[in-house]
């Protein structure tokens, strides 16, 4: 898959179109970019994704902006996995925001990535103040000669699959419903650094899992699974959070003490997807207690895997 970081000023070939931000890539995204790749293949073009970074919420409120289910490196990923030929990471900025919406169409679409088709969810908007819509893109599509269609909205037992829904689940600790929406267990990856060696000194080394974001969609103790340190899935007990009991106003941390592991995986790229909630994150008074919580945490998912195990 190849990853443009501007949209050129004039098209060198025609393309097949999804726009939107695809934050997670949950059902509805993936059932949007099965039809953009079934779509170019029949049109004999390549498929191409719109995304926007930052988040335009980011650019305009970002205390208000929804927290991150997957960083641009995540994201990107995941569209490839989906087939997708091309990705264009669009900038979002001042410049881009103040464009209106029949000049985003003529800038953007017509000239720089002369769109055959283009695919969107049926609540896009886009364009200064969001003017633009799906009417917008059929009546451009009418005068440039390109198609628009607009995937609906997914349902799952009667709930909208959508981000918001996916960051609802993660914020319960559901992570099991998480995963539903999602068609996977819910991760996060980064590389393996150097941490504080609080875990090894309590008995419980753990991975230091590098977070480059501030802010992450769920916190608290689980029983997870780690891919790319082995050929298999590596269990463990994992941590995500702000750890209160070293101290207040610390960046949050994702730690993983990995079962029955003992290589050296320092600088490795990790993934960490979450299986099942243990608990809460909590304040302990000594590290004597925290060893102790972390024992029981360890205890209990070695039961999580044992009855995963013996369901399938």
């Amino acid at each position: 898959m190849q990853v443009f970081r501007t949209i050129p000023a004039r098209a060198a070939s025609p393309t097949v179109l999804a726009i939107g931000n695809f934050d997670g890539l949950h059902l509805g995204h993936r059932a949007l970019l099965a039809r953009l790749t079934a779509k170019a293949r029949e049109l004999g073009l390549p498929s191409a994704v719109m995304t926007f970074e930052p988040h335009p919420r980011e650019l305009f409120s970002p205390d208000q902006a929804p927290v991150r289910l997957t960083s641009l490196r995540e994201k990107l990923g995941l569209i490839e996995a989906c087939g997708v030929d091309r990705v264009y990471v669009c900038h979002f900025n001042l410049k881009l925001a103040a464009l209106g919406a029949d000049e985003f169409i003529e800038r953007l679409l017509v000239q720089g990535l002369a769109v055959r088709h283009i695919i969107i969810g049926d609540d896009f908007r886009f364009g200064r103040g969001r003017g633009g819509d799906f009417a917008t893109l059929q009546q451009a599509g009418s005068a440039h000669g390109f198609g628009v269609e607009a995937m609906h909205t997914i349902d799952l037992d009667g709930e909208r699959v959508s981000s918001s829904a996916v960051r609802e689940a993660l914020a319960a600790g559901d992570l099991e419903h998480a995963a539903r929406l999602l068609g996977r267990p819910y991760n996060i990856a980064g590389r393996v650094v150097q941490g504080n060696q609080i875990g090894r000194a309590i008995g419980f080394p753990t991975a230091n899992i590098q977070l480059k974001r501030k802010r992450v969609p769920l916190s608290g103790v689980f029983a997870v699974e780690v891919s790319g340190l082995d050929k298999r899935p590596l269990p463990g007990a994992a941590s995500l959070g702000v750890r209160p009991t070293l101290g207040e106003g610390l960046r949050p941390v994702l730690e993983v003490h990995l079962l029955d592991f003992g290589r050296d995986i320092y600088g490795r790229h990790a993934t960490v997807h979450f299986l099942h909630k243990l608990r809460d994150e909590a304040k302990f008074d000594s590290l004597s207690a925290l060893a102790a919580q972390i024992g029981q945490d360890v205890a209990a998912t070695r039961t999580y895997f044992s009855g995963s195990d013996a369901h399938g």
